[in-house]
């Protein structure tokens, strides 16, 4: 059984940082691309930043300077690293990894959202 593990949500001042960690669990021949997505109350989910197995990134220009994601591929998990937080950004942040689970078949797995708030 495949599981995606979230961790590191919570309260931070505006500007201050989180950082999130997605682990991934269970019988799988490798992961592909990974990353994470965001939703905030009343808005559609948006993509905030990806990562391929070989380390290529993808970030939402809203994000870019302030977030890093990286992977470690040994333990099966992928970081977010938000610095500059905003108060807009508070949001439920998801994270999910291309999964190769048995030969030729690939999916795309979610991982439980984790809140991250952003008040003073």
């Amino acid at each position: 059984q495949v599981q995606l593990v979230v961790s590191g949500g919570g309260l931070v001042q505006p500007g201050g940082s989180l950082r999130l960690s997605c682990v991934v669990s269970g019988r799988i021949f490798s992961i592909n691309a990974m990353g994470w997505y965001r939703q905030a109350p009343g808005k559609q989910l948006e993509m905030v930043a990806g990562i391929t197995s070989a380390g290529s990134t993808i970030y939402a220009d809203s994000v870019k300077g302030r977030f890093t994601i990286s992977r470690d591929n040994r333990k099966n998990t992928v970081y977010l690293q938000m610095n500059s937080l905003k108060p807009e950004e508070a949001a439920d942040y998801y994270c999910y990894a291309d999964l190769q689970i048995s030969v030729g078949l690939n999916r795309r797995y979610w991982g439980q959202g984790t809140q991250v708030t952003v008040s003073s």
